[in-house]
């Protein structure tokens, strides 16, 4: 019989009873056996007549010699006696037929049977079938013989069980690894391992989650690199889900964020330059930004953010009182920035500023019925009723000032003074007093023009003539003109023109007389002349300074000539050093300049001598004197050449050692005769 598969659920009735057929007799499972000395019948005797006759034939009449010995039986005996006792355990040890394990009545089921029928079971390596292969086994007594190997099957089931959950683990399914792990019956030895697999598991895929959401973190605050070493960490977890399917993942992920990111941030660049057409652009890039992105919820706060920058600039323009401008900007803000009700708001303000702006009474009525218009709930409502009281008020100026302005434009005294008076009515505290003044101003400087004109012109005749008498007569027609007046400062300035003449007038032969003692040569005289306008303030005091100036420089290079002659007389070292210096102060635009260069160049003549002379006999103190020689003087050169000269000789360079003569062969390195 040959044994069947166990199904996937056994049967727990009752087994059967073996039928007759199934029963095997003692000689059908061992066979018969005889004395080997017994009579044999039929066939059997046959044989053993011809076995007998056999041997009678070869040895007649005597046993075989072995027989004959004593020592063989005793081993005979025990051949005997052996095999039939291996043969009777053998039989007694026989299993029988492979039974049905579905169809058995466990209660009354053998050790042996559970045994082999959980094994069958065990065999199949699902959760289920081990489970009942377990099951099986573990409800036989503790004092069972076969109870260290029931228990050793126990562990290794228990530990294929274990096996199954790492797999489910493995896949990505910890919580079925779980499940599977805790199936194990408490009551088993193996049971130890299930709480601290269970650990490891949760301590691996905890430590995983942590780093995915990490990098997750990372990737939201676009730090790449750190997002990437994170990434790198999943490869390292004792888990093929999370080291490969996740990881992978992760990795996808954060690409196509910094994808995203870079977009943002480009969005970002654009925005900063504040120019309508990038802001623009940047909450286009933004809304490009897909929802199953990361950076999502960035772009979307971003947008909002590009389009309060644009109402910014919308702002700015409409303090410039560009309204035109401003209303194009905000009308370009789109619905994703989420600043609808904040741009209509502006929209409709501008719009009245822009009417009032206009200037008339009805521009600034059109701006009145706009304003109106805002909703009380909005939040500029306040602000468009301030702006309503005041252009109510402005409305009243606007009529005040058109008059005035009516009146004014006759340009004449008269109506000017009637238009000054309209424009006062304005009252200081109301929305048109800063133009009311301007206008008040304007006005009476043309008045006082026409006032004071004559004055000027009258006294711009006079002025003519330019001498002293008519000068003064000019001035003091001009000097009508009070301060505070529109022509004032122009009066002034041509005071101070006519003052001016009339101290040139003064003042001029004064300076003549000292420039005639400065071309005959008494420059002291000069100077003195001159000083007396030079201290007064005068229209010719800058001019006369100047001279004293220039007397003053001719008088200190003649002074410093004549000492640099007297000095070099002496003609030492040092006297002709120090005429060379005072020779040198000499200015460059004097006639003695020539005189002193001349004499620069034979000083340094000298003291090239005196060195070489005393180079002779002391060299350092020729060296000493041939460098006081200035440069640019006629002797410098040689001096250089002669210092060269002498340190040369004081310091002479080594000459070059000669280099040995190279040898054909290296000499010999060998010593002590070898």
């Amino acid at each position: 019989m040959t044994e069947r598969d166990i199904p996937d659920s056994w049967s727990t009735g009752k087994a059967r009873e073996p039928d007759q057929n199934t029963r095997l007799s003692r000689t059908e499972q061992f066979g018969e056996t005889q004395p080997f000395d017994a009579p044999a019948t039929d066939s059997s005797s046959k044989s053993v007549k011809r076995r007998k006759s056999a041997q009678l034939s070869r040895s007649p009449g005597k046993w075989p010699r072995w027989m004959k010995s004593w020592v063989w039986w005793p081993v005979l005996l025990m051949l005997i006696t052996g095999g039939v006792g291996f043969l009777a355990m053998a039989m007694l040890l026989k299993l029988p037929a492979a039974p049905n394990c579905p169809s058995i009545f466990w209660p009354l089921a053998s050790a042996s049977v559970r045994i082999h029928c959980a094994q069958l079971a065990a065999s199949k390596q699902t959760v289920n079938d081990l489970l009942q292969a377990i099951a099986l086994v573990k409800q036989l007594p503790q004092n069972h013989p076969l109870h260290g190997e029931i228990d050793r099957f126990i562990q290794e089931w228990s530990r294929d069980i274990l096996k199954l959950a790492d797999q489910s683990f493995q896949t990505g399914n910890l919580e079925e690894a779980i499940t599977t792990a805790e199936k194990i019956p408490e009551d088993v030895a193996a049971y130890k391992l299930v709480d601290e697999q269970i650990g490891k598991w949760q301590s691996i895929w905890s430590k995983a989650e942590a780093t995915y959401n990490g990098a997750i973190t990372e990737v939201r605050e676009r730090r790449w690199q750190s997002a990437f070493m994170l990434s790198a960490k999943m490869l390292r977890v004792d888990n093929q889900y999370w080291a490969t399917t996740k990881y992978d993942q992760l990795n996808r992920l954060i690409a196509r964020a910094r994808e995203d990111g870079d977009k943002l941030g480009k969005a970002e660049n654009l925005a900063s330059s504040k120019v309508v057409d990038n802001l623009l652009e940047a909450i286009k890039i933004a809304e490009s930004i897909g929802q199953e992105s990361y950076l999502y919820q960035k772009a979307q706060e971003a947008i909002p953010a590009f389009g309060r920058k644009m109402l910014e600039l919308a702002q700015a323009k409409l303090d410039k009182q560009d309204a035109d401008e401003a209303l194009n900007i905000a009308r370009q803000i789109p619905e994703s920035a989420k600043l609808q009700g904040e741009t209509d708001d502006f929209i409709a303000l501008a719009d009245a500023k822009r009417s009032a702006w206009i200037g008339n009474v009805s521009g600034l009525e059109a701006a009145i019925a706009q304003a109106q218009q805002i909703d009380p709930s909005r939040p500029v409502y306040n602000q468009a009723q301030q702006l309503i009281a005041r252009w109510q008020l402005e409305i009243e100026d606007v009529a005040h000032l058109e008059k005035a302005r009516i009146l004014a434009s006759q340009g004449t005294v008269p109506n000017l003074t009637a238009a000054i008076a309209q424009v006062q009515l304005i009252p200081g505290s109301n929305p048109r007093a800063t133009e009311a003044r301007q206008e008040i101003g304007r006005w009476s400087a043309q008045v006082e023009t026409i006032e004071d004109q004559p004055y000027l012109e009258r006294a711009e005749q006079i002025a003519i003539f330019d001498d002293i008498n008519s000068l003064q007569a000019a001035i003091a027609q001009a000097s009508e003109i009070r301060r505070g007046r529109a022509l004032y400062p122009e009066a002034q300035k041509k005071i101070r023109t006519w003052v001016g003449k009339i101290q040139r007038i003064q003042d001029q032969p004064y300076l003549d007389q000292a420039q005639e003692l400065a071309q005959s040569g008494n420059l002291t005289a000069a100077i003195s002349a001159a000083q007396q306008i030079a201290s007064s303030g005068r229209a010719l005091s800058r001019e006369a300074q100047a001279a004293i100036n220039d007397w003053e420089g001719q008088i200190r290079t003649r002074e410093n000539w004549k000492k640099a002659q007297e000095v070099g007389a002496a003609g030492t070292p040092e006297a002709l050093v120090e005429a060379i210096r005072l020779a040198d102060r000499v200015s460059n635009n004097s006639i003695l300049r020539m005189d002193a260069n001349l004499a620069i160049d034979q000083w340094s003549q000298q003291l090239l001598e005196i060195a070489r002379s005393q180079g002779q006999s002391d060299i350092a103190k020729g060296i000493e004197i041939a460098k006081s020689i200035p440069r640019g003087s006629a002797a410098y050169s040689a001096a250089q050449e002669q210092i060269k000269t002498w340190q040369e000789f004081l310091n002479p360079q080594p000459s070059p050692q000669p280099q040995p003569e190279s040898l054909p062969f290296p000499p010999s390195t060998t010593t002590n005769g070898q």
